[in-house]
């Protein structure tokens, strides 16, 4: 079977080794750049029969956030389920640092799954536990430490969201940003490498959703992770993306800068850009107005 060549970085990222990856009838060279956290070659998906993704290739560099942008039943959170490894590629490959992860078996999933961080759009809170007991349940599944050292560490985790004295709160006691800011703890609770963001700014009125995007900024610029930003709000995305990934129709649209994006003539490109703009600028109109009563 034919293999492809690639070149791994890992660790402290200055170390290269070649990996081999059987790649039968997809092989090929793929030229990868060492700051590539995620490469996606021609990646297909299919649901209860129907094709949801239509071979989607791209790139995400690490330490940088990307946004993945597109109206509701384009692909962009199927294409996250992949990333996550919640669903397998079929067909197509994606690599994390070069390693193809549909080859990983359970462990090595399990072993990946530890190295990401999840905020989904609900927030995902147990309404049985306090704030500080929510983020400490990835400590308490993956890790051994002392109950004490737990939470301190959820502490932490709560005071780079700004909730630290939210801590011994019922999740039905915080508003909906608050509930967000929680999620995020939570994601960040096994210092992962890469954070997955499902629509962040969903349910939430601007200046609360103004307010997550420079925590996410924030997060970029201190911990120097890989952010993965799934949204339909283009106000967002210009603000916090370094790259802007558009889909439509299962399809890879676009992708690149903010700057790029707003450059792009495509007609399909423009329209859509035109249509979340009015959109944006609706619900802005409409947020006044009911703080005017």
């Amino acid at each position: 079977m034919a293999t492809a060549q690639l070149t791994a970085v890992r660790g402290d990222r200055e170390k290269g080794f070649d990996k081999t990856f059987q790649t039968g009838r997809w092989a090929r060279e793929l030229e990868m750049d060492s700051s590539d956290m995620i490469v996606v070659d021609r990646l297909n998906s299919r649901y209860r029969g129907h094709q949801v993704l239509y071979d989607v290739s791209l790139t995400i560099p690490g330490s940088q956030v990307t946004v993945i942008m597109g109206v509701s039943g384009c692909g962009k959170t199927t294409l996250l389920r992949h990333l996550v490894g919640l669903k397998r590629t079929d067909p197509g490959r994606i690599f994390i640092e070069g390693e193809d992860l549909g080859s990983f078996d359970g462990r090595q999933l399990e072993d990946y799954r530890r190295r990401v961080g999840i905020l989904f759009q609900s927030g995902a809170l147990f309404n049985s536990m306090t704030v500080a007991e929510n983020i400490a349940v990835p400590l308490k599944v993956h890790t051994r430490l002392a109950d004490e050292t737990i939470r301190l560490m959820a502490l932490i985790k709560l005071n780079m969201v700004g909730l630290s004295d939210f801590c011994d709160f019922m999740p039905s006691q915080l508003s909906g940003g608050m509930k967000k800011r929680a999620g995020m703890a939570r994601a960040l609770a096994m210092d992962p490498e890469i954070l997955f963001v499902d629509e962040p700014s969903s349910g939430l009125d601007p200046i609360t959703a103004a307010g997550l995007d420079r925590l996410i900024l924030d997060l970029r610029e201190a911990l120097g992770m890989t952010i993965v930003v799934v949204t339909h709000e283009l106000e967002s995305a210009f603000q916090i993306a370094d790259q802007i990934i558009v889909m439509d129709q299962g399809r890879l649209l676009a992708s690149g800068t903010p700057e790029a994006i707003r450059a792009n003539t495509d007609e399909r490109v423009v329209q859509f850009l035109q249509r979340r703009a009015d959109s944006g600028q609706t619900g802005i109109e409409n947020y006044l107005s009911s703080l005017l009563g």
